[in-house]
């Protein structure tokens, strides 16, 4: 039996029960992950199909959550437009060719997902056709989020650097977001064609721009996303940290879920006027604490929720430190607390 609860969730319908998944549910906090790991890097692993696979489809399985998300990097797509790009362990995305000027952005090729990505679908097909009982997620990151790697050259606290060609170079901005927007649609695009049931979009560091900045240099290009893929019939969620300030410009876009991270409730976001379903919200530090209260944090945000239109999941993702065990029985406990509500 195919369990499409998140999907009713995530278009504002009732269901029986509060669907379930965990950012980062794929990771260093599961045994079988780090296994692979001692042998694989991310980038090696997500080459073949069958391995990625079976890490995607591991934690569904092991926590009977309601969702699997594809196990890849939002950096997958930039090697093929033709930014050097190397996934540093301890540190994340590393650019050896950054963004300074529009003749770099010009020097940016198209996407061909199929011919580039190719093990990317192969994964899905695998998952979809032959793993799953449960939607998959696809994702890609949103152009802020993507845009900040390219022009930074790797993480940033300050965004100093981003910021600066946004303000100077509005020019070699604008031209970047439209090409990312572009490689973003015709990546979600097959993500989709090939099985994915729901996409998300990581607008992970876009809560580092104040409410008109983001409806002037990034919001029209997240519509032009969305838009994208609005013929395909699949649910479109977008989450970022620190982003509780955007979430009137959020509310603007055709996103079908607003995924909250940790620092608004589910009860705040209804009072500022969001009618969307909602996704989170449970601080993934409260893993580590006594289950009574990690019971009780729950139930606060389940009552909020309701079962029209929430989708539970942490205020961002699982970090290695966590217990398997611990997201297992927080699954059942969503499950069983949410049933009739």
């Amino acid at each position: 039996m195919f369990n499409d609860t998140i999907i009713k969730a995530a278009r504002g319908e009732k269901t029986d029960y509060t669907p379930v998944w965990f950012m980062r549910q794929v990771g260093r906090s599961q045994p079988e992950y780090n296994k692979v790991k001692e042998k694989y890097s991310l980038m090696e692993i997500t080459h073949q199909p069958e391995l990625t696979a079976y890490l995607t489809a591991t934690p569904v399985e092991n926590y009977n959550v309601d969702a699997a998300v594809l196990y890849k990097d939002i950096v997958s797509p930039l090697a093929p437009i033709g930014i050097d790009v190397e996934i540093k362990a301890g540190v994340g995305p590393v650019i050896h060719n950054p963004i300074r000027h529009i003749s770099d952005v010009e020097k940016l090729g198209e996407l061909d997902p199929y011919k580039d990505l190719d093990y990317v679908y192969k994964t899905i097909e695998i998952l979809t056709k032959e793993k799953l009982n449960v939607p998959l997620i696809g994702f890609c990151g949103a152009p802020f989020t993507v845009a900040s790697y390219m022009i930074e050259g790797g993480p940033t606290k300050n965004y100093h650097k981003t910021k600066s060609m946004m303000y100077n170079q509005p020019d070699t901005w604008f031209r970047l977001m439209e090409k990312l927007a572009e490689m973003s649609i015709r990546y979600l695009r097959a993500q989709v064609e090939s099985g994915a049931g729901l996409i998300q979009i990581f607008d992970s560091w876009g809560g580092a721009l104040n409410k008109a900045d983001y409806a002037h240099y990034l919001a029209p290009y997240m519509n032009q996303i969305i838009d994208s893929i609005r013929d395909m019939g699949v649910p479109v969620i977008v989450f970022g940290i620190g982003a509780s300030h955007l979430i009137p410009e959020w509310n603007k876009l055709d996103m079908d879920v607003m995924g909250l991270d940790w620092r608004t409730s589910i009860s705040e976001a209804r009072e500022m006027g969001v009618a969307k379903a909602l996704q989170g919200n449970l601080d993934p530090a409260l893993l580590l604490a006594d289950w009574e209260v990690i019971e009780q944090r729950a139930k606060e945000i389940l009552d909020q929720g309701g079962n029209d239109g929430h989708i539970f999941n942490l205020g961002h993702g699982v970090f290695p430190e966590v217990e398997p065990e611990t997201l297992k029985r927080l699954t059942t406990f969503v499950h069983e607390y949410s049933k009739g509500k």
